[in-house]
């Protein structure tokens, strides 16, 4: 039998690693029920669906993970000898607002490109049938 203040510990641990990482779980889900979907009948929107759930879930880990140390890894290799403000300057503001801003976009437009992909490809279908 555990002791009731292990339950609390192990619920509390739950709990924390649980609200800390909520999106993170959100987008697996999103990637494992496409996959799913994907097993069962592949199309085109779903593929979509399902790399727009990665590149969020990349997003997420980027921004929680990888920015840091990949900003300090990529100043110390650019910057050798001598001090450039400049390029720390770009680097910085690259890695930091532009890649966090720009991937969860990216990631929620091929999401919402795949749920009305049949609407979008007959739109663009009959444009094109009407200028050929």
């Amino acid at each position: 039998m555990i002791s009731p203040d292990t339950q609390q510990n192990i619920f509390y641990t739950i709990y924390f690693m649980l609200t800390h990482n909520a999106l993170a779980v959100i987008y697996s889900l999103g990637i494992v029920v496409s996959t799913c979907l994907l097993f069962y009948k592949p199309t085109r929107a779903k593929v979509l669906i399902l790399w727009g759930f990665v590149i969020l879930l990349f997003a997420f880990e980027y921004e929680k993970h990888i920015l840091e140390g990949l900003k300090e890894q990529t100043i110390n290799s650019l910057i050798t000898e001598r001090q450039s403000v400049k390029i720390e300057y770009y680097v910085t503001k690259i890695l930091t607002k532009a890649v966090p801003f720009v991937l969860p976009i990216i990631g929620w437009v091929l999401v919402i490109a795949g749920a009305f992909y049949n609407r979008i490809e007959t739109h663009i279908f009959k444009i094109i049938d009407r200028n050929v």
